[in-house]
C-alpha cells in the first residue's frame, strides 16, 4: 500500500485516520448521511469509518478524506469503494458539513480523484450510485463526467438510486 500525496489549489488529500473520527461521527448522526443509508448512530459511524481504513489493507486504495490546505480541517471523503472483485469499484464523494457546500470542494475533490483513479490506479471504469433526489450529487456527477445508466438496476441496499458511469482512459491512451 502506497502513501498517496495528492492536492489541488485548496484541498490535500489523505488516507482516514483516527483524527477523523469526531468530524466523520457528527456527518453521520446528522441528516446530511441519509442519501448513504443514515443517519448513523456513534458505533456505526466508528465502523464507517474503521472500514475505510480497512478498504486500504485490503485493497491497497480506497476513499481518501480531503482537508483545507489552508487550516488542515478535513471537509469530506472522495474515492473508490471496490466490495466485490470482479465488479468495477464504486465512485464515492461526500462533504461532511452544509458550511461546505457549494463552495467547489466536492468537484475539485472527484476531478482529483478521478485523475489519481485513472492515472495512478490504472482503473479503467468505475460506478456512481446516487440517491435519486440528490440532486445536487447527480449534477455533479454529469459535470465530471458521469453518464447515467438507464439499464442498471439499484443495488437493494439503495433501492431508491441511479447509476452513473465513469469510463476513463489515462493521459497515455487519450494521447493516442
Amino acid at each position: 500500500m502506497q502513501p498517496v500525496h495528492l492536492q489541488t489549489e485548496r484541498l490535500t488529500f489523505r488516507m482516514p485516520n483516527a483524527s477523523d473520527l469526531i468530524p466523520y461521527t457528527s456527518y453521520c448522526l446528522s441528516d446530511r448521511s441519509g442519501f448513504v443509508g443514515g443517519p448513523f448512530d456513534s458505533v456505526q459511524a466508528f465502523e464507517k469509518l474503521a472500514a475505510m481504513v480497512g478498504h486500504w489493507e485490503l485493497r491497497g486504495f480506497g476513499r481518501l478524506i480531503f482537508t483545507d490546505r489552508s487550516t488542515g480541517r478535513a471537509l469530506g471523503h472522495v474515492g473508490a469503494l471496490h466490495l466485490n472483485e470482479g465488479e468495477v469499484p464504486e465512485f464515492t464523494w461526500t462533504i461532511w458539513s452544509s458550511d461546505d457546500e457549494r463552495k467547489g470542494y466536492a468537484t475539485e475533490a472527484c476531478r482529483a480523484y478521478l485523475d489519481h483513479a485513472r492515472n495512478g490506479l490504472g482503473l479503467s471504469a468505475m460506478i456512481a450510485r446516487i440517491v435519486q433526489d440528490n440532486l445536487p450529487s447527480r449534477r455533479l456527477a454529469e459535470r465530471i463526467g458521469g453518464i447515467q445508466n438507464m439499464n442498471a438496476l439499484p443495488p437493494k441496499w439503495l433501492a431508491n438510486s441511479v447509476t452513473y458511469d465513469f469510463a476513463m482512459q489515462t493521459r497515455e491512451s487519450s494521447a493516442s
